[in-house]
């Protein structure tokens, strides 16, 4: 059934530990702009799963510049965002049990936005990895295919989000705030690490490597 195989498909990639469910678990925590965050984060999913099943995957394989691309813009973006992490956990008295000054709602979805979208593996899941499977449908079977990835993606982001919230209650001391501070800023410089090898691995990949 297209229906089930892209939604247990979908759902195995997606709880996967990362930089996206990282930032989304922290605010949700915080409970700053919760529906927007799994709003924004869900419909960047389902963007890229429809683009991933009308066949942009292979459009991507050709161009691993691309890649490389995006990977060196997620890899600097983690960096920082892993800087300001850290700088918050190492602040004594620094946060309360709203966790730190409060982004604004545009904050939040650029946030959002570059956590996503300047995130290789984010394109390798959905557009690569489940573009390609969805892709042996026939056209019908491709868009109950796509419902399917895109209904685990929703039901995924709401319950981290929303989900994280009843978890507040452990977060109602200062030192809370700095030990969950420093395992995202762990979790961001990870990532971080590994962007940065693949940056280099796609670019040498490109058509410009071959010219040096």
């Amino acid at each position: 059934m297209p229906w089930l195989e892209g939604f247990l498909i979908s759902g195995s990639l997606i709880v996967a530990i990362g930089a996206q469910n990282a930032w989304v678990l922290s605010q949700g925590l915080r409970r700053q702009h919760v529906g927007t965050i799994a709003l924004t984060c869900a419909l960047i999913d389902a963007m890229l799963i429809c683009a991933g099943v009308a066949g942009l995957g292979v459009l991507i394989n050709a161009h691993p510049e691309w890649l490389a691309l995006a990977s060196g813009g997620g890899a600097l973006f983690l960096t920082l965002y892993g800087l300001r992490s850290a700088f918050q956990a190492m602040r004594p008295g620094a946060m309360a049990t709203a966790g730190g000054e409060p982004l604004s709602r545009r904050q939040t979805v650029v946030t959002a936005l570059a956590i996503s979208l300047l995130n290789p593996h984010v394109y390798l899941d959905t557009v690569l990895l489940i573009g390609s499977i969805g892709g042996q449908y026939p056209p019908s079977g491709r868009l109950v295919f796509a419902a399917g990835a895109i209904t685990a993606s929703f039901i995924w982001f709401f319950s981290l989000a929303y989900g994280a919230g009843r978890l507040a209650p452990l977060f109602s001391r200062p030192a809370a705030w700095r030990i969950l501070d420093a395992l995202v800023a762990a979790i961001m410089w990870g990532l971080a690490t590994a962007l940065w090898q693949r940056t280099l691995s796609l670019l040498g990949d490109t058509p410009l490597a071959s010219l040096g």
